[in-house]
C-alpha cells in the first residue's frame, strides 16, 4: 500500500485536479449552455444550433465588426509583441546582469498593471481635451488647431489599443526568452565561430534560436492566448462597451455584452466556443512551427 502511494502519478494529481474543476468544467459548461437559450434566471431551454446560426448569419456587428477587429488586434499585436520579447530578450542577454535585472523589471512591469491603473495612464495622454499631453503638445507645435478626440473616434482607438497592448505586451513569455537566451550553452557559441559562423545575425539564426525553441514556443502561446483574450483594453480607453462605433470592439467585449449586459447567456457561450475554437487552431498551426518535428 506505501509503495502505491509513493508512485510519481500522485505528485500530479492536485494539478489535474484544478485543471478538471477550473479549465474542463467550465469548457464543457460553455458548450453546453452555448447550444441553449439562457437569461441567468430561468433555467436553460435547449434550442439546438440556433445560437451559431445567428452569430453567422444575423449578427452583423460579430460579422462586420468584431471579427475582423479581433483578426486585425492579434495578427498585429501578437506577432510584433512576440518579435519585440525576442529582440528585448536578445539585448538584455548581452548586457551586465544588474543592468539586466533593473531593465527586464522596467520591461515587465506594465504587464502587470491592472486595466483601470493602465486606462487611467493612456487616458492622459490621449484625452480629448486641450489638457491631453499628445493634444497638448500637437497644439503647441501648431499641427492641430483643435483637440482630437483620440478614444471617442473610431480613426484612432483601434491604433491606440495596438500601441498599449505592445507596451504591456512584455509578460511571462518574455521572461521565458530571456531564460532561454541565458541558459544558452556559451561553447555552442565557439564552436559555431570555429565551423564558419562570422556575426551576430549568423549566431541569432542558427545557435540562439534553435537552443531555445521551447521557450519561443511557450512565447508564441502566450501570445496568441493573450491577444485573443484582450478585450479591456478598448472599453477601459473608450469609457464605453460598445465601442464607439464597434472601432474597438472585440471578441470578449461582444461575449460581455452579451452575456453580462443584455444577459444572453447562450449566445455568449456560442460566442466564447468561436473564441476558444480560433485560439486552438491557431495555436495548433504556432506548435507546427515551433514545435519540435520529432
Amino acid at each position: 500500500m506505501t509503495s502505491k502511494m509513493n508512485h510519481p502519478a500522485w505528485f500530479i494529481v492536485p494539478y489535474w485536479t484544478l485543471f478538471f474543476f477550473f479549465v474542463v468544467i467550465p469548457v464543457l459548461a460553455a458548450v453546453f449552455l452555448s447550444f441553449t437559450y439562457f437569461n441567468a434566471i430561468q433555467a436553460p431551454q435547449f434550442i439546438g444550433i440556433t445560437n451559431y446560426i445567428e452569430l453567422i448569419t444575423m449578427d452583423s456587428v460579430f460579422m462586420q465588426f468584431v471579427l475582423s477587429n479581433t483578426l486585425k488586434f492579434a495578427l498585429l499585436v501578437g506577432p510584433i509583441g512576440y518579435l519585440l520579447s525576442f529582440m528585448l530578450a536578445w539585448i538584455l542577454s548581452q548586457i551586465p546582469a544588474r543592468s539586466r535585472t533593473i531593465f527586464a523589471i522596467i520591461l515587465y512591469s506594465p504587464s502587470l498593471t491592472m486595466g483601470v491603473a493602465l486606462a487611467a495612464m493612456w487616458r492622459i495622454i490621449f484625452s480629448d481635451d486641450s489638457q491631453g499631453y499628445l493634444n497638448s503638445l500637437l497644439l503647441n507645435w501648431g499641427v492641430i488647431l483643435e483637440p482630437i478626440q483620440f478614444l471617442q473616434s473610431p480613426q484612432y482607438l483601434m491604433t491606440i489599443m495596438i500601441i498599449v497592448s505592445l507596451w504591456s505586451s512584455m509578460g511571462v513569455g518574455f521572461l521565458a526568452m530571456l531564460a532561454g537566451v541565458l541558459n544558452i550553452d556559451q561553447t555552442l557559441y565557439e564552436a559555431a565561430y570555429m565551423d564558419g559562423i562570422r556575426n551576430r545575425a549568423q549566431e541569432i539564426f542558427y545557435i540562439t534560436i534553435p537552443s531555445m525553441k521551447p521557450q519561443m514556443l511557450f512565447g508564441a502561446v502566450m501570445a496568441v492566448v493573450t491577444t485573443f483574450q484582450a478585450g479591456g483594453i478598448g472599453v477601459a480607453l473608450s469609457g464605453t462597451n460598445p465601442t464607439p462605433q464597434y472601432a474597438g470592439q472585440l471578441i470578449v467585449n461582444h461575449i460581455e455584452d452579451f452575456g453580462f449586459i443584455r444577459y444572453m447567456m447562450g449566445y455568449a457561450a456560442a460566442v466564447s466556443v468561436v473564441l476558444l475554437l480560433m485560439v486552438y487552431f491557431i495555436s495548433k498551426i504556432t506548435w507546427r512551427i515551433l514545435g519540435e518535428r520529432e
